[in-house]
Parts: C-alpha cells; sequence; structure tokens
C-alpha cells in the first residue's frame, strides 16, 4: 500500500479538504465518546469486577497457567490468522484489509471481563487473561503484524501504541488490585460492590453502544464487505476461541470465559494504533470497521448474555419440577457427581479440569448459586 501524501491533509486529486474533515469529524466525536466510557469503565468497573477475585484461585492461574496460555493462542494465534483469511476472502481494499489485521492484532478488551461476569464464567481466568494479553501485545503486536504484513506492500511503519498499552495497564491493574483487597478484607461488603458494578458496567455498555450509532451515521456509508466482515469476525472469535477451549478440556465455565476473551478485542487501542500509522485519507477508509466491530461485539454479547440466561432459567426450573418443594435441600445434599453436574450444568464447574484449579472449581460448583464470588 502507497502513501501518496505525509501530511494529515489529503492530495488534492484523491479527495477534497471538505471531504476530509466531514469524514474526519465522527471518527473524532467517537474517539472522545470512547475514552471518556474506557477510563469510567476501567476504572470504577475493573474495581468492582476485582471484588469476584479470590486471591487463592487467582495464584492458582499463575502457578499452573494452563487456562491463560489456551487464551493467549487463541488472542494472538487464532484472531490474526482469521483476521488475515478474512482480508483475504472478502478481497478489501489494502487501506480496508490492514485495519481488520490491526484489529485482529490487538488484545482483548476489558468489555469481556463484563461479558464473562453475566455468564458465570471464571472471573480469575478472565482477569488474568485481559491483563496477561495486554502485556503480551508489547510483543505479540508487532511480531504478528510483520509475520502478516511482509509479503505487503506498506511503504510506511505501522506504529505500535506502546503508551496506549502502558496506560491499560495501570487503569486495569490497579482498580483490580483494589477489588481484590476489598474482597479479601470485607467479603460480604465485595458481593454489594460487585453487583452494582456488574449493573453499572452494563449500562455503560448500552450507552457505549447507542452513542456509538448516534455519533456513526456517517460511518456507516461503507462497503457493504466490510460490514460483513465486522460482524462475522467477532462470531468466529466467539466460536473459535470456545472450540479450542473445548478441544483442551477445559471446563464449561472456563470455555465460556475464553470465547468471550477471545471474540472482545480493545477497540481504543485499534484506533490509536491507526491513527498514530496512517494519513488522513487512508483514515477515512479504515476507521468505519473498528467501530463497526465494536458495535457488533457488544451485540453479538449481549445475546450471548440473553441466551445463557435463558438457558439457565429452563435448567432451574427443569430441576424444580423434577424435585418440587426441595430444590434447595437438594442441591446441598445431593451426593450423586453425575445428579450434581447435571443441577450445577449451568455453572460447569466439573473437576474434569486439568491441574489442580479442577479441585478448586468442583469446589466452587458445590456453592449455593447466587454467591458468585464469595469463598471459603
Amino acid at each position: 500500500m502507497t502513501a501518496n501524501c505525509s501530511s494529515i491533509v489529503a492530495c488534492p486529486a484523491n479527495s477534497s479538504e471538505e471531504e476530509l474533515r466531514v469524514g474526519l469529524e465522527v471518527p473524532g466525536n467517537l474517539k472522545l465518546v470512547f475514552t471518556v466510557a474506557l477510563a469510567v469503565m476501567m476504572g470504577l468497573i475493573m474495581f468492582s469486577l476485582g471484588c469476584s477475585v479470590d486471591i487463592r484461585k487467582l495464584w492458582l492461574h499463575v502457578r499452573r497457567p494452563w487456562g491463560i496460555a489456551v487464551g493467549l493462542l487463541c488472542q494472538f494465534g487464532l484472531m490474526p490468522l482469521t483476521a488475515h483469511l478474512l482480508a483475504i476472502s472478502f478481497s478489501l481494499k489494502p487501506a480496508q484489509a490492514f485495519a481488520v489485521l490491526i484489529m485482529g492484532c490487538c488484545p482483548g478488551g476489558t468489555i469481556s471481563n463484563i461479558f464473562s461476569f453475566w455468564v458465570d464464567g471464571d472471573m480469575d481466568l478472565s482477569i488474568s487473561m485481559t491483563t496477561c494479553s495486554t502485556v503480551a501485545a508489547l510483543g505479540m503486536m508487532p511480531l504478528c503484524l510483520y509475520f502478516y504484513t511482509w509479503s505487503w506492500k506498506l511503504e510506511q511503519n505501522l506504529t505500535i501504541p506502546y503508551q496506549n498499552i502502558g496506560i491499560t495497564l495501570v487503569c486495569l491493574t490497579i482498580p483490580v488490585a483494589f477489588g481484590i483487597y476489598v474482597n479479601y478484607r470485607w467479603p460480604k461488603q465485595s458481593k454489594i460492590i460487585l453487583k452494582i458494578g456488574a449493573i453499572v458496567g452494563g449500562a455503560l455498555l448500552v450507552v457505549v453502544a447507542v452513542a456509538g450509532v448516534v455519533l456513526s451515521k456517517g460511518a456507516w456509508n461503507s462497503d457493504f464487505a466490510l460490514l460483513v466482515v465486522s460482524f462475522i469476525f467477532p462470531l468466529i472469535g466467539h466460536l473459535a476461541g470456545f472450540l479450542l477451549a473445548l478441544l483442551t478440556q477445559q471446563s464449561w465455565q472456563r470455555c465460556r470465559t475464553i470465547s468471550l476473551e477471545t471474540g472482545a478485542q480493545n477497540i481504543q487501542m485499534c484506533l490509536t494504533m491507526l491513527q498514530l500509522s496512517f494519513t488522513a485519507e487512508q483514515l477515512i477508509q479504515m476507521f468505519n470497521f473498528p467501530l463497526a466491530y465494536g458495535l457488533f461485539q457488544l451485540v453479538d454479547g449481549f445475546l450471548i448474555i440473553a441466551a445463557y440466561q435463558i438457558y439457565k432459567r429452563r435448567l432451574k426450573n427443569k430441576h424444580r419440577n423434577k424435585s418440587p418443594g426441595c430444590a434447595e435441600a437438594c442441591h446441598k445434599k445431593t451426593t450423586s457427581p453425575k445428579e450434581t453436574n447435571t443441577f450445577l450444568e449451568v455453572n460447569e464447574e466439573t473437576s474434569a479440569t486439568p491441574g489442580p484449579s479442577g479441585a478448586v472449581d468442583l469446589h466452587r460448583a458445590l456453592k449455593p448459586t447466587g454467591h458468585i464470588s464469595s469463598y471459603d
């Protein structure tokens, strides 16, 4: 891909300054919206989600990082490969192909942590995966981009937003650390904080989605192929992450978590990298994709949560119909592993998980439902 102009103003032969000004006005507004929303979420929401993390389970993930390794393989193995194949399959323009590939090479976003909470995922694994993928992005992003673009014609260098990655790490680790401390010292109060934070986080996601639709009216004048890619890309990420986790014999709870972590990308980091690396003329073609991807990944997440909650409710009702009047007693006194796993299939923590974390997952599964983050 050849850049004909090095300044922020595009070549008059290709487009007028007025067209560029109008074209970049929407992305500029969206950048402000996403920056403010993400700053709030990564502070308050990550603090509240940190209240769901048990320091002992987190340490088990660090000691035996099998789930984290599978997640990183999905994040920096499957996603960049999927982006490369989609760009080739849909014959995207060079600028659009680079936007798709950069999105595929970005680390996981904090949105996945909120999604994981609402599907009863492994929050310890979810937060550790988000943190580890952000750290790994310092080396894996340039490596993946070099590997998949070495045969492409690109005269300017891609700029990795290291400062943005560092800010993301600080905004992620510090609030989570405080949340872990609160959960350790005041477990009862941490439950309240967790519920409030999850509700507020969900509300903020809705606000961001609505604001994105309203402010990006002009951004939807894009190629149909690019919109199709932005729609199916997160879906492929969710499905591929789930299947790889399933093939590596992760628990159902971890499969859900890894699936959501894989499909949910850091949109802000992608937007920052595009702005640092390309001219205004190229940005007009590129900005449409990350904005559409961000909105579609929100829609996909809401649909997954809704499907899971419906499944969860139907399973509980089915159990109550089979054992009327004694659902709670049977839940506490069931001795058969088969019956226990049948009733708690909604949480999917079974002893089949590899490594010592399987015992911890089974212990968590035997806890009464509704107590999401309180462990003895």
